[in-house]
């Protein structure tokens, strides 16, 4: 329990920097306040004529996360969230502000996440834009259908080609009704043709990621190099 709660801090600090990237429209007076006062307050530099911005953050992309589950009376929700992502070996966190997602996660505590795609992003972004408490049969709206996870309680989105099935492990609940969730991975769930060799192949998925600064979905692009080799043409410690 230990690690889940460091874990959880990390995610906490992690979700808290992502929200400035949110829009400032619908940020509250005293946030956008203290927000202009913190830029009045840092020190303007020239670094080879770049533009000071002050304190906005900018960590992009961010994942098009789509959240599965059910309410207290079986019927299945999805919600697209950007605020997240893998935390640890088999651990997932993200954050929530007040949604159907989050009052049904405090009752069921398991969801499964999918990823928005190319093939599907209408589908996955009007899940983004429509709330279950206004449209209850929204995944039947957008054309999708559900299989009921054999594993935890929560809905399988036949549409999206990789799933995963978790369940919660920690919640922090917020003053604004919104959470914080840290999820174990139970299983994954992959189609056959997003798959090369056995493995997930972004390629054949086709992923969309959320840009905040243009509001935008962008596509994931290919592979530019090996992990843990580019840098080896720099020189290495001796063994």
């Amino acid at each position: 329990m230990k690690h889940n709660r460091l874990s959880l801090v990390a995610c906490v600090a992690l979700t808290l920097a992502l929200a400035a990237c949110g829009n400032n429209n619908t940020e509250p007076a005293e946030t956008s306040q203290n927000n202009q006062q913190q830029t009045e307050a840092i020190q303007l530099q020239d670094i080879n004529n770049r533009t000071q911005m002050g304190a906005k953050l900018f960590i992009t992309p961010q994942p098009a996360l789509m959240i599965g589950t059910y309410d207290e009376n079986g019927n299945p929700d999805v919600m697209m969230a950007a605020w997240g992502g893998q935390c640890d070996g088999n651990q997932v966190c993200f954050r929530l502000s007040p949604h159907r997602t989050t009052t049904n996660l405090l009752k069921t505590k398991e969801f499964t996440l999918a990823f928005a795609t190319q093939r599907n992003i209408a589908q996955s972004d009007y899940f983004g834009m429509v709330s279950a408490n206004d449209v209850p049969d929204k995944v039947a709206k957008a054309g999708f259908t559900v299989t009921k996870s054999a594993n935890i309680n929560a809905p399988i989105i036949n549409e999206y080609p990789l799933t995963v099935e978790c369940r919660v492990v920690e919640i922090m609940e917020r003053n604004d009704g919104g959470c914080f969730v840290i999820g174990e991975v139970v299983n994954t769930i992959a189609d056959p043709s997003i798959l090369t060799d056995g493995k997930i192949d972004l390629d054949k998925l086709q992923p969309v990621v959320f840009d905040a600064a243009s509001v935008s979905y962008r596509s994931v692009g290919g592979s530019v190099a090996k992990a843990w080799s580019a840098g080896s043409v720099f020189p290495q410690p001796e063994q």
